[in-house]
């Protein structure tokens, strides 16, 4: 597999992106660092961008659904939030710089964007953790504007309602924090027609900046068991979970094959 490097990663096209591809699914190998530098241009450049925080469970995803993962290759960049997609890479001999956690990622875009007064949108969970996960955003980066905030619970009838609400607020940064099969297909089906520099999927982020959920301790991030310690917070999410011995089995089983899908 041939993969296209440059010299300066934070003026690079998505193209060019050092990238690593797990059954199909083109994972950025920058690391922190590097990804913070290259969103910072994009939305300097004005550069429609749909970032994906991708884990195992995503890549199995996408082996299941060819327009789930035809969606992730066209996304502008995805980044390696899952210890599992690191360990992977690492495996088959395609390292990543580091973990790119999706959590972690929206902290230092904040923090660079104080400096830049840009102005990001929220959107997703519900009304109450939305508005706790805002307040907890403006107390930490009160140089940040917060241009929107809306909670997820709404259906495809409200879509083109909700796309034009961002469109008017022309934030810089739109974060989605909605359910996992739903979040990443619905930017990647807008992001078009909402056209600002960042749009990333979010996760469980507004839930751990509202409180609702404790993100976990240092210690568990370390051992590489931050979905242990969700797990334990959220047992409901245990059949989801289940993919993730699936998916190390599998990259074991198809090392020779995983970067050529």
């Amino acid at each position: 597999m041939s993969l296209t490097t440059t010299t300066n990663p934070a003026v690079a096209s998505a193209a060019a992106i050092p990238k690593v591809r797990i059954y199909g699914v083109p994972i950025s190998k920058m690391g922190m660092k590097q990804t913070v530098a290259y969103l910072a241009e994009a939305i300097e450049q004005r550069n429609p961008h749909q970032i994906i925080t991708a884990n195992p469970i995503m890549v199995m995803a996408a082996q299941e659904d060819p327009a789930y993962l035809e969606m992730m290759q066209q996304a502008e960049l995805i980044v390696p939030d899952g210890t599992g997609v690191v360990w992977a890479a690492n495996y088959v001999g395609e390292p990543v710089v580091e973990r790119v956690p999706g959590y972690d990622l929206l902290h230092e875009l904040m923090k660079v964007g104080e400096a830049r007064k840009w102005k990001v949108y929220l959107l997703g969970a519900s009304s109450e953790v939305i508005h706790a996960a805002a307040d907890r955003l403006r107390a930490d980066y009160p140089s940040i504007e917060l241009v929107g905030i809306r909670d997820g619970y709404f259906g495809a009838e409200q879509d083109a309602e909700v796309i034009a609400d961002i469109v008017q607020a022309a934030p810089d940064l739109l974060f989605v924090g909605r359910s996992a099969a739903n979040q990443e297909p619905w930017i990647g089906k807008y992001k078009e027609q909402i056209n600002i520099p960042v749009m990333m999927g979010v996760g469980g982020s507004f839930d751990v900046l509202s409180g609702k959920l404790k993100r976990a301790p240092v210690i568990f991030q370390k051992l590489r068991l931050e979905w242990f310690y969700r797990l334990l917070q959220e047992p409901w999410r245990y059949k989801r979970m289940l993919l993730l011995p699936k998916f190390a089995l599998k990259v074991m089983r198809d090392k020779e094959k995983v970067t050529k899908s």
